[in-house]
């Protein structure tokens, strides 16, 4: 939890530090790309470790990570980004439900890499979408109801969770880009040293103006799919860790005169 506070505190302050800076800071997040990514590998190399000592991980479970990891990358270009139409959305959340917080951090982090890497997406705005995968994912496995609540109501709240997340990976990676971007109209522009509060009725006047039919599509697919192929998916995933036992200790037992 420590690690993942961290991270979360560092990937903040890389998304919303120009909100509170001066007209003359010299906004360039393509500047921070660099950096945040080398501080992200370590907070993520220490979140892996972390879970690994908690849960008793295990190459068993670096090996579904990687898997996993293919998938979701694998998916996400199969809308091409048309109207939102991200079909990894809903993968990642089923993950997160079943592997839990840390590891679905890691999980969405890594898929966003990876899709980077097979789409030629690779740019200043990477680590920023890492970041927010990462907690689109770790989201949905800090939902309540991990050992009680299966069937329906568990896919109910998976399909809200993952309708209300893909509006808030949408908003937060807005964020990144209208800092940087100019000549918008004057109603929706980032204005560089204004008080907070006007720069953020701005920031929600050019997300209602310029993505939110793109982060709608995104939730309704999402919706649609973990509504659709959610039950045979976590079932799948859940006899997967079984299998693996990811928390059984090895024992010896002395034999038996």
């Amino acid at each position: 939890m420590a690690a993942l506070v961290l991270i979360s505190v560092v990937g903040l302050a890389g998304f919303g530090w120009p909100l509170l800076a001066g007209p003359d800071s010299g906004l360039a997040h393509a500047e921070d790309a660099p950096w945040l990514f080398a501080v992200l590998l370590v907070l993520l190399v220490g979140v892996v470790l972390a879970t690994v000592a908690d849960s008793g991980l295990d190459a068993k479970a670096v090996a579904m990570l990687g898997v996993l990891a293919a998938v979701g990358a694998a998916l996400r270009p199969l809308g091409a980004g048309t109207a939102g139409l991200e079909p990894m959305f809903f993968l990642m959340v089923l993950s997160g439900r079943v592997l839990g917080p840390g590891f679905g951090f890691v999980l969405g982090s890594v898929t966003m890499f990876a899709s980077a890497l097979l789409t030629g997406g690779v740019g200043p705005w990477m680590p920023f979408q890492m970041l927010s995968m990462g907690w689109f994912t770790m989201g949905a496995g800090l939902l309540p109801g991990v050992d009680r609540l299966r069937g329906r109501g568990e896919l109910l709240m998976l399909a809200v969770y993952g309708f209300l997340a893909a509006f808030a990976y949408g908003t937060v990676m807005n964020l990144y880009g209208w800092t940087i971007l100019r000549d918008l109209a004057p109603g929706i522009s980032f204005v560089a040293g204004d008080a907070l509060h006007e720069n953020l009725v701005r920031f929600l006047a050019y997300c209602a103006a310029t993505s939110l039919g793109w982060d709608l599509g995104r939730a309704a697919l999402t919706v649609a799919l973990t509504l659709s192929i959610g039950p045979t998916l976590l079932r799948a995933l859940r006899r997967a860790t079984r299998r693996a036992a990811f928390d059984a200790r090895a024992a010896f037992e002395a034999p038996k005169a």
